[in-house]
């Protein structure tokens, strides 16, 4: 996997915020809001699919958050945060018009260039599809630049799904198998009923062709590998998003280091032949 060191890239945005300014928002569940942000004279953020950036307020502190945006959109970037710290509690109470301190994008994301003319298989669970809809979009917008493309989406149950407008049109899209899942059903759901990992055996795979690509909750990565290694993927073509406890976003502070691997420069993304056996890892 191609590595771009992060320090050498973006050297001018690694320590000094940039100015971002809220343009659209959107509450998506209970706890998931999402937000449309522009940078001082709509510059673009730069960023790959799979990367982040650190969302700070004065006197409060900085959180890192995914990027949700294809770069293929231009004078502007996407985040869908969830409610569930003192960051991120705050930007939920933001509206059109606020500012907020953006610094990034930091980490190595999906080896995109690598990737073209292979099939890809989205694995998304949770909030996982946030990372991975940046990935998704990019391969939407130049669909020719690869082959067979599958998503697999699920989520605890039907009021907790992300994206539904999105997922909808992605489903309509005669190039690309769309399936998704709910663990817990409702009356209104009209979908599947079952583990993520369910959806796994009835996809298709040509294993000398294909690439994994696999963001969720933790418990969820041992099972979907699990069950993509049954399929005979080979390890090296599975790419897990793994954002462990991210927290300066340069390899200073130590929170995120896996034994020798720091999830914020080694990653967030990782081939799982990489880090197989890392303890802490998956």
């Amino acid at each position: 996997m191609t590595q771009i060191n992060t320090l050498e890239k973006k050297p001018e945005s690694l320590y000094n915020p940039m100015e971002g300014t809220i343009i659209e928002t959107r509450q998506m569940t209970a706890t998931e809001k999402w937000f449309k942000i522009e940078l001082p004279g709509k510059k673009d953020l730069g960023h790959n699919p799979g990367q982040f950036v650190e969302v700070s307020f004065l006197g409060l502190g900085e959180a890192p958050i995914s990027i949700s945006s294809s770069p293929t959109q231009k004078g502007y970037f996407e985040l869908c945060v969830r409610n569930a710290g003192k960051i991120t509690s705050k930007m939920h109470t933001l509206k059109v018009g606020d500012k907020l301190g953006i610094r990034g994008p930091f980490g190595h994301g999906f080896p995109v260039d690598e990737l073209k003319g292979k099939d890809l298989l989205f694995v998304a669970g949770g909030l996982g599809i946030a990372p991975l809809r940046s990935f998704i979009n990019f391969v939407v917008d130049k669909r020719k630049d690869f082959g067979k493309v599958s998503l697999l989406l699920g989520c605890k149950e039907p009021s907790q799904l992300l994206y539904k407008e999105e997922i909808d049109r992605w489903s309509a899209l005669t190039d690309l198998y769309c399936r998704c899942t709910v663990d817990r059903t409702a009356p209104e759901w009209k979908g599947n009923v079952g583990l993520i990992t369910e959806l796994i055996p009835g996809v298709d795979l040509d294993v000398k062709q294909t690439y994994a690509v696999v963001c969720g909750p933790p418990i969820m990565y041992k099972f979907v590998i699990i069950k993509l290694i049954e399929k005979k993927l080979p390890e090296k073509q599975i790419l897990v998003s793994l954002e462990r406890r991210m927290k300066c976003g340069v390899g200073k502070c130590g929170h995120c280091q896996i034994q020798h691997l720091y999830c914020c420069q080694d990653g967030p993304v990782f081939s799982f032949h990489k880090i197989k056996g890392l303890e802490g890892a998956i």
